[in-house]
């Protein structure tokens, strides 16, 4: 069976970190049940050079009809002050998609945790997923107005936009350690005394697991002081990319941690959480950690190949155990040579699958 996944690989070091995880993808690919047909389109500062538009109609065409979409990334200085950015590219095809859901895992690797800001005694351990409502709350809401002396922004939920997401969180937690926090500022926000009131009626479909409420600003002092004590923490747009983004430095890099955009039927989404580096673009020294792991993602949760996903995890693994680092890791080696020492991992690995 032949699967379409459409590639979106942007600006800065997205077309460097998207050529490693389709050589990666090619690597297992021999491995898995499914085929997969590569569909390049243009997005983002690409999508404003090449047609004008930072989501094209034939690239917004393509992905409604793919089986699962990679993005690497978007952005840079020579578009951000265009009435049409390619970060207006990506909310429209989120919200074109539907896709609500952004799940990104935090993992510590042993071989990197004495690159954490945190002392090992704290951040040894730590394996935590955000979940992240994408679609809706203030980057959304209408009305909103800016004059020279006023602005407002208006953070808007439906109840239903909240069920949806707190199944979500709730549904990865039973294949973990079965515990939810739903993070809120319930004590000032009428939004947020709707989703607290919400998360609470949701959890009572799921008995196995465990529900606790955090105050965000109280969530993101914890995230610091105890990583290990989240397994699943749910939350709405703005507090979600505000908390996911202050975990992604628990690593001790962005270069490292993928993520997956889910709507509830239409093609996923899978990328980097890191943004375009246009500071290094070029140069060949780019993570591509990040993306290589956006794939494995994409094996898991979109098209069931397991073992695949696993193949590639135990490769990054492996090599990092190795010492073979790239520059943000206080390494030396280039996107290549860390990508070329995957696939010889995946040799090996693939070769039991």
């Amino acid at each position: 069976m032949t699967k379409k996944i459409v590639v979106l690989a942007g600006d800065g070091i997205g077309p460097e970190i998207m050529e490693s995880g389709l050589q990666v993808l090619a690597a297992v690919e021999k491995n898995c049940r499914q085929t997969f047909k590569i569909d390049k389109k243009p997005f983002g500062g690409a999508g404003i050079d090449e047609a004008y538009a930072s989501l094209p109609e034939p690239t917004l065409a393509a992905c409604k009809e793919a089986d699962a979409i990679l993005l690497g990334a978007i952005g840079g200085p020579k578009w951000e002050k265009m009435a049409d950015t390619p970060e207006k590219g990506l909310l429209a095809l989120r919200k074109a998609l539907d896709l609500f859901a952004n799940i990104r895992p935090v993992a510590v690797s042993s071989a990197l945790s004495h690159l954490s800001p945190l002392k090992p005694e704290i951040i040894e351990g730590t394996d935590l997923i955000i979940v992240r409502e994408l679609s809706s709350g203030i980057y959304f809401g209408e009305p909103r107005e800016l004059t020279e002396t006023m602005a407002y922004d208006t953070a808007r939920y439906q109840k239903s936009e909240i069920q949806r997401i707190i199944h979500a969180a709730f549904k990865i937690a039973q294949g973990r350690s079965k515990k939810v926090t739903s993070v809120d500022k319930a004590n000032v926000l009428a939004s947020s005394k709707l989703w607290r009131a919400t998360a609470e009626e949701i959890a009572k479909d799921y008995p196995d697991c465990q529900l606790e409420h955090q105050y965000v600003d109280s969530a993101a002092m914890k995230l610091i002081q105890n990583p290990k004590a989240f397994d699943v923490i749910v939350t709405e747009n703005l507090f979600g990319d505000i908390l996911s983004d202050e975990a992604s430095v628990l690593p001790g890099s962005l270069g490292v941690l993928p993520s997956a955009s889910h709507s509830d039927n239409g093609p996923s989404l899978y990328e980097p959480i890191h943004g375009s580096a246009p500071d290094i673009a070029g140069k060949g020294i780019a993570n591509p950690i990040s993306m290589i792991l956006s794939v494995a993602m994409m094996l898991r949760q979109s098209f069931q190949e397991e073992q695949a996903a696993k193949a590639i995890e135990n490769a990054c693994d492996a090599v990092l155990a190795q010492g073979l680092l790239t520059h943000d890791l206080g390494g030396q080696a280039t996107t290549a040579e860390f990508t070329e020492a995957v696939i010889q991992e995946l040799t090996a690995f693939t070769a039991k699958i």
